[in-house]
């Protein structure tokens, strides 16, 4: 396993403990969108179903630093994020640097 997915495992699972959340409090995963198959990993290995998890690499790419902004503007837009929502995003960068937070909408 590469060191982006155990990264993006311990940003979710940090995030989650940090606030005290199960996987079922999260309406909507925005992870970094570097790479599709990460996306994926996460989504299965967290028993998430696809209204949980927004992803918009298919269409951009990765935009790097950018993309968790985007793709929350682009859920938003879509109707996916709504009054309350819990939501948890994460990123990770080259090497080991990653952060995570879980926002209330």
């Amino acid at each position: 396993m590469s060191v982006e997915y155990v990264s993006i495992c311990l940003l979710y699972i940090e995030g989650l403990k940090a606030n005290k959340l199960t996987e079922s409090d999260i309406d909507l995963f925005i992870p970094h969108q570097a790479n599709l198959r990460i996306s994926q990993f996460i989504q299965q290995k967290f028993k998430l179903s696809d209204a949980q998890v927004f992803n918009n690499i298919q269409k951009y790419g990765n935009t790097t630093a950018a993309s968790i902004a985007i793709a929350l503007a682009e859920a938003v837009e879509q109707g996916r994020v709504k009054e309350n929502d819990i939501l948890l995003l994460a990123a990770f960068g080259s090497g080991f640097t990653w952060g995570s937070v879980v926002i209330k909408w």
